[in-house]
């Protein structure tokens, strides 16, 4: 099966690729194109026009400034994973295989916040800040407030996500994945930060329809308390042929004390 028939273009700069987004509010962001292009070619995503954002390099890198790495959006999950950054590239290591983690980005499956996607829980566990551009300007959102639902994020209609900043203060983390044995894609994941305060940061994503923090094992291990079980109620979370709602909660509760072990 192909994909229906799309008008493509290329964007030249981050300035053209807003003006051609408000100019046409039907063009599609792509970049690495491993989310869009498989939904495209099952023709589950249908858009008219493509708008490929891949060769700018004003987008790549990654740089230290204070207390905070800043990541460009269009930086590759390869890239990540031979940084220095906290957490992230352990997560980066989970994502796919050799060939997705060549070619897909950081900022692609942030933004996209595919419900069953790594990098929304190490967003949350690291207090993770976006830099969202448009027309007008840019805004800086947190990551608490970044994933809104299933596939929909703070990114609106017409915006860009260009940088990722993650503090540098953070001084250990863990990150734990039961994943699907064909799409690699997580069951459940379960990231833990510990900050330049000493409390920790947990988050889970696989489980439910967008990434969330875990404030019951926060607060346990912020305690000195092992993480313990009943986590998370199977209420509200999926449930699917390839895992319960009541599976996945138990998964919560067995990778925590698998990550706060490690964490120590």
């Amino acid at each position: 099966m192909y994909p229906a028939q799309f008008d493509y273009q290329k964007a030249t700069s981050v300035d053209d690729a807003l003006r051609a987004l408000a100019e046409n509010p039907d063009l599609k962001v792509i970049a690495g194109g491993h989310s869009l292009l498989p939904a495209m070619k099952l023709r589950l995503a249908q858009p008219p026009a493509l708008l490929d954002v891949w060769g700018l390099e004003e987008l790549r890198g990654i740089r230290r400034e204070g207390d905070m790495w800043v990541v460009g959006a269009m930086t590759t999950h390869a890239e990540v994973l031979r940084s220095g950054l906290p957490l992230f590239p352990e997560v980066a290591g989970w994502v796919g295989d050799p060939m997705v983690r060549n070619r897909g980005t950081i900022g692609g499956s942030l933004a996209h916040a595919d419900p069953s996607a790594d990098y929304p829980a190490a967003a949350l566990a690291t207090g993770t800040q976006f830099v969202i551009r448009g027309l007008d300007g840019e805004r800086t959102v947190d990551a608490d407030d970044m994933f809104l639902g299933m596939f929909e994020s703070a990114v609106q209609p017409g915006e860009l996500l260009t940088q990722i900043r993650i503090p540098a203060t953070i001084t250990a983390s863990v990150y734990e994945k039961f994943r699907h044995p064909a799409s690699h894609y997580a069951i459940v994941g379960l990231a833990l930060a510990r900050h330049a305060d000493g409390t920790v940061r947990a988050a889970y994503t696989g489980a439910g329809e967008k990434a969330e923090r875990l404030s019951v094992l926060e607060e346990r291990l912020n305690a000195g308390q092992a993480a313990g079980t009943g986590l998370v109620g199977a209420a509200g979370l999926l449930g699917d042929r390839f895992a319960s709602a009541e599976y996945r909660a138990h998964l919560v509760d067995v990778l925590a004390a698998k990550a706060a072990e490690r964490l120590g």
